[in-house]
C-alpha cells in the first residue's frame, strides 16, 4: 500500500492516548488495509461500560478516500444498522478530506453514540423507537450493550442468543 507509513503513524497515534480516550486501533495480521478499532461507550449513555469493535477497511486511494467502517459489535443506535453494523456518519462520506485521520474519525464515531443524528438514520426502526418510545430505546440500547459489548476482566465477553428485552419490545433478530 502506497501510504503504509501514514497508516503505521496513525496506528501509533491512536494507541498512545488509549487510556484517556478509550479508543484503540490494531492491524489485522493478514492484511495491512484491514484494521480493528475499539471504542469505549461514552459515559452517561446507554452504551456506558461497553467496548465496541469496529471493522475498518482502507481503500487503495486512502487517505484521499474515506475508510469504510462498520460495527462488529452489535449495537442499538439510530445511525448504525442493528443488522449489519453499517453506520451513517458524514465524516466517513461527504465530509471526508485527506487531512482527516483515523485518530479523528474514531472519536467522531464515539461522539455519535452520545448524539444520534436523527435526520439521517441508518436504522429507521431504531430511529422511530428513539423518537416515539425514548425510554424503550434506552432500555433496549442498554440491554444490547450488556449482552454484546460488556467488558469483563478478560476483555469483551462474547454473548449469543436472543436479546430478551428486544424481543419483549417486538424487535427480535
Amino acid at each position: 500500500m502506497k501510504h503504509l507509513d501514514r497508516i503505521l503513524k496513525e496506528l501509533e497515534e491512536c494507541n498512545t492516548e488509549q487510556d484517556s480516550s478509550g479508543i484503540t486501533l490494531s492491524l489485522k495480521p493478514d492484511n495491512l488495509t484491514r484494521l480493528v478499532g475499539s471504542i469505549a461507550g461514552p459515559l452517561g449513555t446507554p452504551y456506558e461500560g461497553g467496548s465496541f469493535q469496529i471493522h475498518i477497511a482502507l481503500p487503495g486511494a486512502y487517505p484521499y478516500e474515506p475508510p469504510r467502517m462498520k460495527f462488529i459489535t452489535k449495537i442499538w443506535h439510530p445511525n448504525i444498522s442493528s443488522q449489519s453494523g453499517a453506520m451513517c456518519l458524514d465524516i466517513l462520506k461527504d465530509q471526508w478530506s485527506r487531512g482527516v485521520r483515523l485518530k479523528t474519525a474514531l472519536p467522531s464515531v464515539q461522539a455519535l453514540l452520545s448524539a444520534p443524528e436523527l435526520r439521517d438514520p441508518q436504522d429507521a426502526l431504531v430511529a422511530r423507537q428513539y423518537i416515539c418510545k425514548y425510554q424503550t430505546f434506552i432500555d433496549t440500547a442498554r440491554s444490547w450493550t450488556e449482552n454484546f459489548a460488556r467488558v469483563s476482566s478478560l476483555g469483551v465477553e462474547e454473548k449469543t442468543g436472543t436479546d430478551e428485552t428486544a424481543c419483549r419490545n417486538g424487535f427480535c433478530r
